[in-house]
């Protein structure tokens, strides 16, 4: 089921001697700052998230479209500053993720993006719950060129999958699954890349199983298996799972939660890549959702100048030195999914 390494080679088929060279600019200031502990940053990202929309059609309880809760502006993404961005980027950006918050195929010229990006030659993905995966929307999903395409199925029934997945339809999901799988296979196309991605909660862990053999019958290329980042981790959550592999927080003596992982003073993504919001603020990563920490804003200024700006450069300072002072940073875990 496992087909990786198509999706491996279609990524490297993106890559240009441009590319390279910032690739390698990029990774070797990245190292130079990690072992020196001082900022040092050369090249341009390697990969970018845009946000298309802050709107979602779901109410998940760890989301903060779904809970309603965004203290920032929500709206569309205007393609003017979409392309604008893109054009600046394109010689040296590999990997586009279209998503940040939000449901994507909510903005009306999603795929119109998309579309715009793979004509630039760059890598594109995104993540969807699958509700708006129409017959007609699968089929021009397919013909944009969309290189990753990852379904959100947080369980393998309808009693499970809402116990996260709030007002949101199982049949809804596999419905858009079978019509992309079916109009990759009508237009002969190797891609998207489809990923079941199942969010490991305590109410569907015991699921893990189902869904692998759900992606083999319905010819999805891979399963991913992610953990999930609980707000109000310390007082214990029904939503962390009892299978401590799939859990980003340890059980204490007292009875509370502490985060497992090292607050190691490096990050790799302030190095290679950033978030744009809708509205076109550049923040540092996922983590700052409501954009909190506003490192530049691409109405009013070029990417080159805020990606050099005093602003991010203070921001690596301060994470090299102790990241521990950046409190987004404090229930961050790299390297939190496991594929399947």
């Amino acid at each position: 089921m496992n087909r990786n390494w198509k999706d491996g080679l279609n990524l490297l088929s993106k890559v240009t001697p441009r590319r390279a060279w910032n690739a390698l600019q990029v990774v070797g200031s990245y190292f130079y700052s990690k072992y020196t502990g001082r900022n040092t940053h050369r090249g341009m990202p390697i990969a970018i998230s845009f946000e298309p929309t802050t709107s979602c059609n779901l109410r998940c309880p760890e989301c903060p479209s779904g809970l309603r809760s965004f203290t920032r502006p929500t709206g569309m993404m205007e393609a003017d500053l979409f392309r604008k961005t893109i054009d600046e980027l394109a010689d040296t950006l590999l990997y586009l993720i279209f998503y940040f918050q939000g449901e994507p195929y909510l903005h009306p010229k999603f795929l119109e993006l998309v579309g715009y990006a793979h004509q630039k030659g760059i890598y594109t993905a995104t993540s969807t719950n699958a509700h708006y995966l129409t017959d007609e929307k699968a089929r021009l999903t397919v013909e944009s060129g969309l290189d990753r395409l990852i379904i959100s199925i947080d369980g393998t029934s309808q009693e499970v999958y809402e116990q996260y997945r709030v007002g949101g339809k199982l049949e809804k999901v596999l419905e858009g699954t079978r019509n992309i799988i079916k109009w990759k296979k009508a237009l002969k196309s190797s891609t998207p890349h489809v990923i079941f991605q199942f969010l490991v909660v305590r109410p569907n862990e015991h699921q893990i199983g189902e869904v692998r053999q759900l992606a083999r019958e319905l010819g999805v290329d891979e399963v991913g298996l992610k953990t999930a980042q609980i707000y109000e981790y310390e007082q214990g959550s029904a939503l962390i799972p009892t299978l401590d592999e799939y859990s980003r927080y340890r059980p204490e003596a007292d009875g509370t939660y502490s985060i497992k992982n090292a607050l190691v003073d490096h990050c790799w993504k302030m190095w290679h890549s950033c978030v744009i919001t809708w509205d076109g603020l550049v923040v540092p990563c996922c983590f700052d959702k409501d954009a909190h920490h506003r490192l530049g804003d691409m109405k009013r200024q070029t990417f080159r100048e805020l990606w050099r700006s005093p602003e991010y450069g203070t921001f690596r300072e301060t994470l090299i030195r102790s990241r521990s002072e950046i409190e987004m940073c404090k229930n961050c875990t790299e390297g939190t999914k496991v594929w399947a």
